[in-house]
């Protein structure tokens, strides 16, 4: 079973935009939450994750969860490669 990714994200952030692109090319699907239009998803990008900035990407998997914040193309592939990817469409 693939990994579930969730990308806390707002409107106006490169980084984000990046981050998004990289994971469409990579067919990587993930659950896209923006912090500006969600407050629950600005509370769990801080209290659950620890993070107080975007891009912040969760990968939740057997293993549990690995928080990367900011966009970190080296750190996300050897995240995202050593888990397997799904065949189907990105959906966000």
């Amino acid at each position: 079973m693939p990994p579930r990714i969730v990308f806390f994200t707002q409107p106006g952030c490169l980084s984000c935009e990046l981050m998004k692109v990289f994971l469409e090319a990579k067919q990587i699907a993930f659950e896209e939450r923006d912090i500006s239009a969600d407050p629950e998803a600005r509370r769990a990008m801080m209290e659950q994750h620890g993070s107080c900035e975007t891009p912040t990407l969760v990968v939740f998997s057997g293993e549990g969860q690995q928080v990367v914040v900011g966009f970190d193309p080296a750190r996300l592939d050897q995240l995202l490669d050593s888990a397997p990817s799904s065949d189907a469409g990105t959906e966000t």
